[in-house]
Parts: structure tokens; sequence; C-alpha cells
């Protein structure tokens, strides 16, 4: 069998050359009779096995690249797998309906996506399931009123993430007045900040810690952007009296770190620090001492999507939600697991 894995274009590129790119079979039976488009799946996979076309948020973090690694190199590798068509979305929700619209014109099999923000997706994903195309998502979820529009999501619970990081915050804060918290958040809209966020300060609520959010921004998920906000946070409030930073990925954290040194302060020592993902570089930063706490959110799930999408292009009921296995580690952990870091 001839498999074409299209990969490393971007959004634009790839959408002009997708013209090209035959596909065999197409999606199955659309809507389920009651305004739904998730109990009957797709067609199934013809001889060649099943196109999947794949909407990614970008390459905006090692995190997001070994995802993309991972979705790719599965897809290589599975022989049920015909074709991956892979679209990097360069963090542009337009860039991402435009790939959508083209999947349904090439009549790929599944659509996989990772939404670069949670609303918006109406319209699109009503196109594909009149073109009775099923929908993943990957990683990020979409708001509750278009859950009808896809399937199942496979991902991180942002949720629980968030409330990891509460409940360890909660525990190491427990005997001060007032803990003083920055915050970096994550790209506004996005399904990770919106719940990293939740998620955390409910914990904090539920368990009546006296805190202080003093500023909480958007770093967009990147390292520059995580060192332009701390630099702000620095000028704007100085680090003297605050307690912990927040980041809701390694990204931010990182370039946030490097903000605390270049103003003369020791990070993990003068301000503790908690970032989620859990990186190489993330962990190389815990050994250092230079952060305190890292929640997990694994990237490595290309195989497991590929089932997924098996799965629901042969019309298999499937949980709306399934999670990915993750962990937490603090300081007495970070010099053991950073080896085994994947991204």
């Amino acid at each position: 069998m001839l498999k074409k894995t299209l990969a490393g274009l971007g959004a634009g590129a790839l959408l002009l050359g997708m013209t090209a790119c035959g596909t065999e079979g197409g999606g199955g039976s659309g809507g389920d009779g009651n305004g739904g488009c998730v109990s009957e799946g797709g067609g199934g996979a013809s001889d060649d096995g099943l196109v999947v076309g794949f909407a990614q948020v970008g390459a905006e973090s090692a995190w997001r690249t070994a995802n993309s690694e991972s979705v790719q190199s599965a897809a290589e590798a599975d022989d049920r797998i015909a074709e991956l068509q892979f679209v990097d979305a360069q963090q542009e929700q337009e860039n991402q309906i435009e790939a959508i619209r083209t999947f349904v014109t090439q009549q790929v099999d599944v659509i996989v996506l990772a939404p670069v923000v949670e609303t918006g997706w109406t319209d699109v994903l009503t196109e594909a399931c009149d073109a009775g195309i099923p929908v993943i998502l990957a990683d990020r979820g979409i708001e509750d009123a278009d859950e009808d529009l896809y399937v199942t999501r496979l991902g991180s619970d942002f949720v629980e993430e968030g409330r990891k990081a509460g409940a360890w915050t909660v525990e190491t804060f427990a005997d001060d007045d007032n803990t003083r918290i920055l915050e970096l958040e994550g790209t506004v809209g996005s399904a990770p900040a919106n719940d990293r966020n939740s998620g955390f300060f409910d914990v904090l609520d539920e368990e009546s810690l006296p805190y202080e959010l003093v500023d909480s921004q958007s770093g967009d998920f990147t390292a520059e952007g995580g060192k332009s906000v701390m630099e702000t946070f620095i000028s704007t409030h100085g680090l003297d009296d605050i307690d912990l930073l927040y980041a809701h990925n390694d990204e931010m954290g990182l370039g946030a770190i490097q903000a605390i040194e270049e103003a003369g302060y020791t990070p993990g020592e003068d301000i503790q620090i908690i970032i989620v993902d859990g990186s190489k570089a993330g962990f190389e930063a815990g050994v250092a001492g230079k952060l305190n706490y890292i929640v997990e959110c694994n990237p490595v799930f290309g195989e497991q999507l590929m089932d997924v999408a098996v799965q629901v292009a042969e019309g298999e009921e499937l949980d709306k939600f399934t999670a990915v296995e993750e962990s937490v580690y603090g300081p007495d952990d970070f010099e053991a697991e950073v080896d085994n870091r994947q991204f």
C-alpha cells in the first residue's frame, strides 16, 4: 500500500497542494436523525485504508511539536491509515476552518481537529456533518453547544490539571496569611487556558486558601510571550511580595524564568513556580531548582488517536471524552524523570 503522510507545511501551502491528493472512500452517513452528528460515525475505510485530515493548532511549543510528531509517526506506521493530510494552522482559527473545508471537499474519511479556541466552530463542523464526515477533537475542546457536531475528544482533562496545581498550592501555602499569585494564561479563549484557570482557582476557593490574584495575562503558550508578560509583571508589581507564578505551560514558564533571572531574582526560591506540560526542558529547569512543581500534560497519544479514528470510521459508539494518562512531579522526582521525557 502506498502511504502518503503530508507534514511540515504551513496551512496555506498545504491547502493549495491538497487539491492534487486523491482520496478513496469518504465519510459515511451524517446525522443521527435528531440534529446531531455523532451516533453513526463514518462509512469505514476502503481496502486501501482510511484517509484522515488533521487540522493542528500550530508549532507554538515543544509540546505541540511532540504531539504532531506522535500523530504523524503513528499514522505512518499504521496499516489501517492510507493517508494523513496534516495542516499546521499556525495558531489561526481561520486556517483551521479553511483546512476543514478542504478536507470536506476532499471527502476524507475522518477529520481530526485540535481547536485553537473553543468558540466559532458551528458552521464549519455542520458542513462536515452534512457531508457525512465524522469529527474527532484532539487535545482541546469546544463549547458545549457544539458537542453534537463531534464524536469524541481524546486528550487531557485540563480542569483536572488545574485542580492538581491548585491542590499543591493549597498544601504548600496552607500556613500563609495571604498567598499572592501571578498567572500566565494560555491563548485567550482556548480550552486549556479556560480550564486550567477554573480548575486551579476552584480548588483554592473550595479549600478556603487566603490568596490574592495580583495579575493574570496571556502569554499565548509561547516562551517569548511568557518572558514578555513576566517582564511586565516585574516592572508593574515587583517580585518581593509575590509568592507564586502559575504558568499554563512549560514554554511560558521557561520564558518567565529567564525574565526573573534577568531582573536579579532567583526563580524557585524568591518566587515559587508551577508549570503545566512536562517537557524535558521543564524538568531540566526543575533539576536546576528553578521551578517547584510540574503538572504533566501528555502529548504522545498518536497511536491512541489512530485507534479512535478507526473506531469512529467504523461507527463504534465511544464516550464523549477519553483521557490520556498523566501525573504530577515535585523536586524529589525531577532528576529521576528528566531522561524519560519524550519531548
